[in-house]
């Protein structure tokens, strides 16, 4: 049996009493009596219907033909209203453009007609239908007048006119709404009075009916209906009343029978629906959706915790038959939206879902969107920067796909190629984009076909690859294919016209100098090489080295930028000395190269050099200024002197040198003996370089006496190397070496602390000197390393003498005033070495801090057999005397030499005469015994 279904009844109206005996029925009366109610319902129904359409009819002609007609009459008035204001703003009858069909003026006259005819079919007398013909012959009129004329004064009569007659149409129709009211009211009041009566009648016989059956069934059935109320009331424990023998006993019991049942039917069904609810609310409850349900009138049912916890806010308004509205005003949600996002006080997106339930209610679903948002911003951030870095490529880019039509194009694309984004959209065929970039010029209409079967043949292909197409207007194009997965294919442009160029002015540059345009290292070994080759097959060929003489002084006096100038003529001069088959290279600073070829002889190359000396030989103008310079030349011949650009080269160096240190201005050859002394000066260099590291120098002190006192009043540090092979090595032969290579300077700072420290054990008031090179004075740490062996040694600064020569003053004087300045402020003293082999410049003396005068031992050797030189070591000393310094003879070996230096008032004196340089550890003993033979007076007749 299925759920909820009664049982079945134990005895229904048909069946017999248990004594066998038919019951009285009641069906008989009753059928009878409800056959006359219904007689009578009916006929009374029949008149009421009957009179309630007669009504209708009456109300609906009433409206159709007055209201209707009114309102379209309102309508047509104010339509006419309209079309008069736009006649007074146009100021004229309006033009093609507003009167002429499908104008406003024209649509407005048409309403206005269209009006009109209503109310005309739905006039109700002859007055009110003539009112409409004439309105509408006026309107006519009007609109004619309107269309055509210009002059306003017939226009505004007619509009006069109109408006009366439609005042008098509208009143026609208000008069012919009265009296159909009239009319209307008349035929209803009948209508009323013939229901009346019907009703009437129909109440009296339905009342003598009704007591007839209330005799006969009446107490019996209101027992029966009692039950039944108690029942159809809920009240399942109604008592039903004893039941008779007839059909309302057995009504009576079929309604225990029914009472019984719905109530077992109901307790199961309540228990069935408190299972069912509590299973929902479990899962409603343990949702991680936000659910709330709203019923028909607008009110919460439920809402779950999900809800709460979304909008703690509002956690107030949740409770059950709380209006929804309330929540929404609260927590800013949209009830009327299918969908929609939401934004919560704490940052959380919510996505809120509405859908309607049969009771006119709606649920809400809140779900929580916030990573979902996240990602979307993330996303749309990784979008834009890639439409950035896309839109910002020094490349154009396209990505096609398997149908080669585009997909994406950057901004850098449409600029190479100068196409319009508008026109070569994402879509477009591959060849079609061709088409558009022929169009645009980018290529010689000569080879149309050409390209398009070559760039559908390499997209064909599907490999990767990289191509190179020159634009018509010159510039070139890199093109990089590369197939991806699924058929597409992307492709890169990349304009590389300026790394073209750059190239080549790159590759120009690596083989010339920037300065003068000549070849340079690179292109010279290139064109020695070619130049090889020749003589290889029975040619000759010479390579001249060459140097310019005095252009240092240039940089220094006149700057850099004179400096240049002066290259650039050079250049242009040597250009001019050769030939077109020779080549001019610059290897670096003021030295050159010349290849010359076709050689029959060595006379030629002889010839060349003398061009070259002889227009270097006239003067430079630089700014205004003349510049007198020199060159020195090189030259070896090939094959004889080398096989190979750097044999040539570095033999043709080795000339130049040789003839750099012999006689400047002029040329030589290379001969094989050069060859071995370079090799003996590149050992020399070698072992040079390392002697600091191997602690091979020494240092040897030559005392200096005071020739009035004849006491030790000081030493000159010399430099000695201590070779472990060659033995001593004269500083005559190192130290230009070291000059040359730089190396002199850390020498010098070895020198100087040595010195120091080794002074700093003599005796008080004995001081040392120490040579300081030209090298080593353009070192700009030269003051600090003295002040640092000073510092170091503990020697006071007085006892230290900086000696340097005459041919430092002649590079920078103002730089070397300052420095020797700088070294007086130490409290150092300053000597000038080899005084009277140089310059001897007076004013250097006027304007340097020198202490002392050491005159050169050229002019000592001889002082007794030559009175020129008598002369003039008389002359210094006096120069000495006169300016305050004192005055040093360097080389004195003998007692006679040393007398005539007293006598011309030399102030001091060193030399062999009284002792060679000595090691440091043998100072002491020297002071000892040039103590105990103090020189006297008469020291040269002794």
């Amino acid at each position: 049996m299925p759920r909820g279904s009664p049982s079945p009844s134990p005895s229904g109206p048909g069946q017999r009493l248990r004594s066998g005996r038919r019951p009285v029925g009641l069906r008989a009366p009753i059928l009878v009596g409800f056959l006359a109610l219904g007689l009578i319902a009916g006929a009374i129904g029949y008149v009421g219907v009957r009179n309630v359409s007669l009504t209708y009819d009456i109300a609906a002609r009433a409206y159709d033909n007055a209201v209707i007609a009114t309102s379209y009459a309102r309508a047509a008035q104010a339509d006419f209203v309209a079309l008069e204001a736009m006649l007074a703003r146009d100021g004229r009858a309006p033009g093609a453009s507003s009167a002429a069909p499908g104008g406003r003026f024209a649509a407005l006259a048409e309403q206005v007609e269209g009006d009109l005819a209503i109310v005309r079919e739905r006039a109700q007398s002859a007055e009110t239908r003539a009112a409409l013909e004439a309105a509408l012959a006026l309107f006519a009129r009007w609109r004619r007048a309107a269309e055509q004329a210009d002059d306003g004064a017939p226009i505004a009569a007619l509009s006069a006119e109109m408006r009366e007659a439609l005042d008098v149409v509208v009143n026609h129709i208000a008069g012919d709404a009265f009296r159909a009211e009239r009319a209307a009211r008349a035929q209803v009041g009948v209508i009323r009075e013939a229901g009346a009566a019907a009703t009437a009648i129909g109440l009296i016989l339905g009342a003598l009916v009704a007591w007839l059956l209330g005799r006969r069934i009446l107490g019996p059935v209101a027992a029966a209906s009692a039950a039944a109320r108690g029942i159809a009331a809920g009240r399942l424990d109604t008592p039903i009343p004893a039941a008779g023998g007839d059909e309302l006993g057995a009504l009576l019991r079929a309604m225990a029978t029914m009472r019984d049942n719905i109530r077992a039917m109901m307790e199961r069904e309540v228990a069935a629906r408190r299972s069912a609810q509590g299973r929902l609310v479990d899962a409603i409850e343990g949702s991680r959706e936000g659910v709330m349900l709203v019923d028909g009138d607008g009110r919460i049912v439920i809402a779950n915790r999900q809800v709460a916890a979304f909008l703690p806010a509002a956690a107030a308004l949740l409770a059950p038959g709380t209006p929804a509205e309330a929540l929404a005003r609260a927590a800013g949600l949209d009830l009327a939206a299918e969908e929609a996002e939401l934004r919560t006080a704490d940052g959380r997106w919510l996505r809120v879902a509405r859908s309607p339930v049969h009771d006119g209610g709606f649920v809400l679903v809140l779900s929580d969107i916030t990573a979902l948002k996240r990602q979307q911003a993330a996303l749309e951030e990784a979008n834009l920067r890639f439409d950035a870095a896309l839109n910002n490529m020094s490349q154009g880019l396209c990505l096609y796909d398997s149908e080669h039509r585009l997909l994406v194009a950057n901004r850098r694309f449409y600029e190479i190629y100068r196409l319009d984004p508008e026109v070569v959209r994402p879509g477009i065929t591959f060849r079609d984009l061709l088409m558009q970039s022929i169009a645009a010029g980018n290529h010689s209409p000569a080879v149309t076909e050409t390209l398009v079967r070559e760039r559908l043949g390499f997209v064909a292909r599907g490999e990767p690859g990289t191509s190179f197409q020159d634009l018509a207007d010159g510039r070139v194009i890199a093109i990089s294919h590369e197939p991806i997965p699924g058929g597409h294919w992307v492709v890169t442009y990349e304009d590389i016209t300026e790394r073209r160029r750059a190239e080549a002015q790159i590759t120009y540059l690596a083989r010339h100098d920037g300065l003068t345009g000549l070849a340079n290292r690179l292109l010279l070994r290139e064109r020695v090489d070619h130049a090889l080759a020749q003589c290889a097959r029975g040619g000759h060929c010479a390579l001249l080295a060459l140097d310019l003489d005095g252009f240092r002084a240039v940089n220094e006096s006149l700057g850099h930028p004179a400096g240049d100038q002066v290259l650039r003529q050079v250049a242009e001069r040597l250009r001019a000395c050769v030939r077109e088959t020779d080549s001019v290279a610059r290897l670096g600073g003021d030295e050159f190269a010349v290849v010359q070829t076709g050689l029959e002889r060595g006379e030629d190359a002889a010839a060349l050099a003398r061009r070259v000396i002889a227009a270097f030989a006239k003067p430079f103008v630089v700014e205004g200024q003349t510049v007198e310079l020199g060159a020195s030349v090189g030259i070896a011949l090939a094959p004889r002197d080398g096989a190979t650009h750097d044999a040539l080269l570095s033999h043709a160096q080795l000339a130049l040198e040789l003839c750099r240190r012999e006689r400047r201005g002029a040329f030589r050859f290379f001969e094989p003996e050069m060859d071995a002394a370079a090799q003996r000066r590149r050992a020399l260099e070698a072992d040079l370089k390392q002697a600091l590291e191997r602690e091979e120098f020494q240092a040897a002190y030559q005392p200096i006496v005071e020739l009035a006192s004849g006491r030790v009043v000081g030493f000159e540090a010399l430099l000695r190397w201590r070779h472990p092979a060659r033995g001593m090595v004269s500083p005559v032969e190192f130290i230009p070496v070291a000059e040359e290579l730089g190396l002199i300077v850390p020498i010098g700072a070895w020198m100087l602390r040595r010195a120091c420290a080794d002074a700093a054990a003599w005796p008080d008031g004995i001081r040392v000197a120490v040579n300081v090179s030209a090298v080593q004075f353009r070192d700009p740490n030269l003051v600090a390393t003295v002040a640092t062996a000073l510092a170091d040694s503990g020697l006071p600064a007085s006892r230290l003498e900086i000696e340097i020569t005459e041919s430092l003053l002649l590079e920078d004087e103002a730089a070397t005033g300052a420095l020797l300045h700088r070294l007086r402020g130490l409290g150092v003293r300053i000597a000038m070495d080899d005084f009277g082999t140089g310059y001897s410049s007076l004013g250097y003396l006027r304007s340097f801090p020198f202490d002392k005068i050491k005159i050169d031992q050229s002019f000592i050797r001889d002082l007794d057999s030559k009175p020129d030189s008598r002369a003039i070591v008389r002359a210094i000393a006096a120069l000495g005397r006169s300016l305050g310094m004192r005055t040093t003879a360097e080389g004195v070996e003998t007692g006679a030499v040393l007398e005539i230096l007293r006598t011309e008032g030399c102030t001091e004196a060193q030399g062999y005469l009284f002792s060679r340089p000595c090691a440091a550890e043998r100072v002491p003993a020297l002071l000892s015994t040039l103590a105990q033979r103090r020189i006297p007076a008469n020291a040269a007749a002794a």
